[in-house]
C-alpha cells in the first residue's frame, strides 16, 4: 500500500515509455506500416549515425578518464593547502551552472576571433611570445614596368640589384588605409655609406594623388617587415624595417644585391586555432564537459580520501616510500573503488550528453559533432519527423546505459553489505 503510488509513478514515467518506445521503433516514420528491426539495422547503416556512433566513443574513452584524473589530482593537491574549501568551491562551481549556459559560455570561449574568444586569445599571446604574428597580408608591389619590386613567389624582390650606398625605394599597394591609420610617416632613409639602405611604404593616398613610386608626405610606413640582403641566391645579411618603413644594412661586403622581402611579410597573422571547425569540434566540446565535471568528481573522491586510514601512509613513509610510492602503491589503491564508481557515473553521463554538443557546436559542423542523444533528438524532433527510428536510437542509448547502471547499482549493494 504505502509503495502503490511510487510504483505508479514509476510506471507512467518509466516504464511505459519504455515499452512504447520499443513498440514505436518497430514502425516507419508515419507509425503506419510495421519495419520489424529495420530502424535499428539502419543505424548501423546510415553513415551519419555511425558518426554519432564514432563520437560517443570518443567521447567513453577519452572524457571520463581525464575528469577522474583530475578529480583525483585536485582531490589529493586540496589536502595539501591552507585554502582547500575555498579552492574545492571554485572547482566545483561549474556545476551549479546549468550545462545549456555552460554551453553558451564556451561558444564565446572558442570564438574564432582572438578579440573575443578567450582559448584564441591565451593561444595567439603565447605565439607572439616567441613568434611576431604582425604582417601585411594583400601587400603587393604594382604590376607595371615602371615598379622597383615585383612579386616573386609570394615575396617581393627589387627588379633591379642595387649596389651599396644607394638608398632603395619599395612602394607596396593592396593595403586599406585604415590598416595603417597608426602607422608613422614614411621617410627616405638616408644613404648608407659602404651599407645598404631604404623604405618600404605603402604607396598609396587617401583620395587619389600624390606620386607614384615616390614617398609622399601623406603616406605612411610599413614597419616590422623583415629585409633581406640576396647576392648570388644566398641571404647575405637581413634586418626590419623601422616604425618609417625604412631600413639599413651595415657591413655589406661590396658588390650588387637583391632586396627581398619574405613571403612571410605577406601572410595572415596567426588567430589561433578553429575550435568550432569541424577537426576540433568533438575535443572542444569534450574540453567543456571536463570544465563542469571535474569539480563533482573532485569532491566524491575526496570524501573517500578522508575516509583512508591516516597509520597506512603514515607507515609508508616511515619506511621510506616517497610521496609518489605513498600515492601510487597505498592512496590509488584504497580509492579504487571511489574511482571506479567515479569513472562509470561519467560513462553514464557521456552517453547521454545532449546540451553542450547542441549549443557549442555551430550548424555547419554539428553533424560532425553529433552523438547519439543529439541524433535521438533531430531525427524525431528537429526536423526529421521520423519517430520510428528516433524511438529505435532511444532504445539504442538505453542498452548502452543500462550495464554500467546495474554495475553501479551492484556496487553501492556491495559496498552497503
Amino acid at each position: 500500500m504505502f509503495l502503490l503510488p511510487a510504483l505508479l509513478l514509476l510506471a507512467a514515467w518509466v516504464i511505459y515509455p519504455i515499452v512504447y518506445s520499443i513498440w514505436r521503433s518497430l514502425y516507419d516514420a508515419t507509425g503506419d506500416r510495421f519495419v520489424g528491426l529495420g530502424n535499428y539495422l539502419s543505424i548501423f547503416t546510415d553513415s551519419s549515425t555511425l558518426t554519432t556512433i564514432r563520437n560517443n566513443i570518443i567521447w567513453v574513452v577519452v572524457a571520463p578518464i581525464i575528469v577522474t584524473a583530475l578529480g583525483l589530482i585536485f582531490a589529493v593537491l586540496t589536502e595539501r593547502i591552507r585554502w582547500a574549501t575555498a579552492f574545492k568551491l571554485v572547482l566545483f562551481m561549474p556545476m551549479a551552472v546549468s550545462l545549456l549556459a555552460a554551453g553558451v559560455i564556451f561558444r564565446l570561449v572558442y570564438e574564432q576571433d582572438p578579440d573575443k574568444g578567450v582559448a584564441n586569445a591565451i593561444i595567439t599571446t603565447v605565439h607572439d611570445a616567441f613568434s611576431s604574428s604582425a604582417g601585411y597580408p594583400g601587400a603587393r608591389p604594382r604590376e607595371n614596368d615602371q615598379a622597383p619590386a615585383v612579386a616573386q613567389g609570394g615575396a617581393v624582390v627589387t627588379r633591379q640589384q642595387v649596389q651599396a650606398g644607394t638608398p632603395v625605394l619599395i612602394p607596396l599597394v593592396g593595403l586599406s588605409q585604415d590598416t595603417v591609420k597608426d602607422a608613422a610617416p614614411a621617410k627616405a632613409a638616408p644613404a648608407a655609406g659602404d651599407g645598404l639602405s631604404g623604405t618600404v611604404w605603402l604607396d598609396v593616398v587617401r583620395g587619389g594623388g600624390g606620386t607614384l613610386n615616390q614617398i609622399d608626405p601623406q603616406e605612411k610606413g610599413l614597419g616590422g617587415i623583415t629585409v633581406e640582403a640576396v647576392s648570388g641566391g644566398a641571404v647575405k645579411a637581413t634586418t626590419e624595417t623601422a616604425a618609417d618603413g625604412t631600413f639599413r644594412f651595415s657591413g655589406l661586403p661590396s658588390g650588387s644585391y637583391v632586396v627581398r622581402l619574405p613571403q612571410s611579410n605577406f601572410t595572415a597573422p596567426f588567430n589561433g586555432l578553429t575550435w568550432l571547425g569541424p577537426s576540433l569540434i568533438t575535443p572542444a566540446i569534450i574540453g567543456a564537459y571536463i570544465w563542469v565535471w571535474a569539480g563533482f568528481a573532485m569532491v566524491l573522491i575526496a570524501a573517500g580520501l578522508s575516509a583512508i586510514p591516516r597509520d597506512a601512509l603514515e607507515a609508508a613513509r616511515i619506511d621510506g616510500a616517497t610521496e609518489w610510492q605513498v600515492f601510487r602503491r597505498i592512496t590509488v589503491p584504497l580509492l579504487s573503488p571511489v574511482l571506479l564508481v567515479v569513472f562509470v557515473t561519467m560513462i553514464i553521463n557521456v552517453l547521454k550528453v545532449f546540451d553542450l554538443v547542441f549549443i557549442i557546436a555551430p550548424g555547419s559542423v554539428q553533424p560532425q559533432a553529433n552523438v547519439i542523444a543529439l541524433e535521438m533528438w533531430r531525427v524525431s524532433f528537429g526536423g526529421g519527423g521520423n519517430q520510428g527510428m528516433g524511438s529505435a536510437l532511444s532504445i539504442f542509448l538505453l542498452v548502452l546505459v543500462v550495464p554500467f547502471m546495474i554495475f553501479n547499482i551492484r556496487r553501492f549493494r556491495r559496498d552497503e553489505g
